[in-house]
């Protein structure tokens, strides 16, 4: 079934109101935004919301942050990774699939961990339905280092963490990529990390936003004396 005039309308609305004045100018992901229809993602009690600057909750809020982030935060990050056609990814946080969907258009192939079992199940059946064979969801917490210890191309944290691991950082080929949103409220600010050789790493910080807690990352401690 083609979409709507009103949900097109919505969708033309949310890229040239709200995304590209975000400093999203790559037309190849402008148009990527366009062909992957964020509907198709989200829970059926807030799609008419699809479109909205906002997080949308994944659950009935029984679990705090299992969210959708805004339109213009996966599409900024995914504009600033700069994937290429023959990178793997590694997502942590598969929460609707939707970014993961993306991801899955850029690059060759993608792992997407979902601490959630409910979620987990979802988003890799809504990933089969809209024809997405190139992601893979796997039921884990991304808290915890890859058994086999893979290296990606690129690493996306789809929430926020109060520091980013060492070991992610190891996980990253030379010449790879890692974005994170990285802080704790009121501040926190979106991190790209570039592994430039075996031992070193360069981190840029673009702009500021804000996510939810991944689970079970480290936290600063809180001892007050």
């Amino acid at each position: 079934m083609n979409p709507t005039p009103t949900l097109e309308r919505l969708r033309f609305n949310m890229i040239e109101q709200q995304i590209r004045p975000w400093d999203v100018l790559d037309n190849d992901i402008l148009e990527l935004l366009a062909e992957i229809h964020r509907e198709d993602y989200v829970p059926d009690a807030h799609r008419t919301l699809s479109f909205f600057d906002m997080e949308l909750p994944l659950l009935d809020g029984s679990v705090p942050g299992e969210i959708m982030l805004s339109p213009k935060v996966e599409a900024r990050t995914l504009q600033d990774l700069h994937i290429q056609k023959h990178e793997t990814v590694l997502e942590i946080g598969t929460g609707s699939g939707f970014m993961a969907a993306l991801l899955g258009a850029r690059a060759a192939q993608v792992l997407s961990l979902e601490i959630n079992p409910v979620l987990a199940a979802r988003a890799a059946e809504t990933l089969r339905q809209n024809g997405v064979t190139n992601v893979e969801v796997r039921n884990a917490d991304g808290a915890v280092p890859l058994p086999s210890g893979p290296s990606f191309d690129v690493i996306v944290l789809s929430g926020s963490v109060a520091r980013i691991p060492q070991n992610l950082l190891g996980s990253l080929k030379v010449g790879g990529r890692l974005s994170a949103i990285v802080g704790e409220e009121p501040m926190m600010r979106a991190h790209f990390v570039t592994r430039t050789s075996e031992s070193k790493w360069e981190t840029i910080q673009p702009w500021d936003t804000m996510a939810p807690r991944l689970l079970n990352f480290p936290e600063p401690s809180r001892f007050s004396f």
